[in-house]
């Protein structure tokens, strides 16, 4: 694992006693964690499904998919993550299997395993997001479902995803995002294609800081889903 990448865990690893805090750092994810589960839930409903959470952090999201129903696995590299996402499920009396390795090494156990995987806010903090996107595809089953967020890299997701987001507001800690590794939905889409899967939509997500909301929007140029499929062949 290079420095960077290790710098990358580090930074995320110091807000795990935090992440649950709803007014805290990652306040931004538990005010889109609605709209990002219903996202998943109205394309491929959850409730029977055995799902896979890609850089889950300390569960928020996980959390939600396993209260829809679905069986959850949830992976992240930091342990002290990994550890907050377990006391705090243990706390809410769920039951979400939290494993602390790469997705690669999960390949290797679980391939084609899983009904959904899912990989939100994830891929722009890793030094090879091509990669992912490929774990991704051997763990899913033939069949089934794949969604991804990102951030565009654009003058206007700077301006509104770092410059606001990050210095001006203060919802994020700074540097929380490096410009050069957002992802732009041509390269996600290619990456997915590119790893045998069928790119069924790419849709934006707005957020408003100040009501706490979260929309669909037609146009992916800040924050964005993609919802893929493996075809059954």
């Amino acid at each position: 694992m290079t420095s960077e990448q290790n710098a990358e865990l580090a930074k995320f690893s110091r807000l795990a006693e935090r992440w649950w805090d709803s007014a805290g750092e990652m306040r931004p994810l538990h005010d889109i964690n609605p709209l990002r589960t219903d996202y998943i839930d109205h394309r491929a409903p959850l409730a029977g499904k055995r799902v896979l959470d890609v850089g889950c952090g300390a569960g928020i999201l996980s959390e939600a998919l396993a209260r829809r129903g679905a069986t959850v696995t949830g992976l992240d590299l930091s342990p002290e993550l990994v550890e907050a996402a377990n006391a705090h499920a243990a706390g809410s009396d769920l039951d979400v299997d939290y494993r602390c390795i790469s997705s690669r090494d999960l390949v290797r156990e679980m391939r084609g395993h899983f009904d959904i995987v899912v990989c939100y806010e994830m891929l722009e903090h890793v030094d090879e997001p091509a990669y992912v996107v490929d774990d991704c595809a051997m763990l899913t089953k033939p069949g089934g479902d794949l969604f991804f967020s990102t951030i565009n890299r654009s003058a206007k997701s700077w301006l509104l995803a770092i410059g606001a987001a990050e210095y001006v507001l203060s919802l994020l800690p700074q540097g929380t995002h490096d410009y050069n590794k957002l992802i732009r939905p041509g390269e996600l889409a290619r990456w997915c294609r590119a790893a045998q899967l069928e790119v069924s939509e790419i849709t934006g997500m707005h957020y408003n800081p100040f009501t706490r909301s979260a929309a669909l929007a037609q146009s992916p140029d800040v924050n964005y889903f993609l919802h893929a499929t493996r075809p059954d062949s």
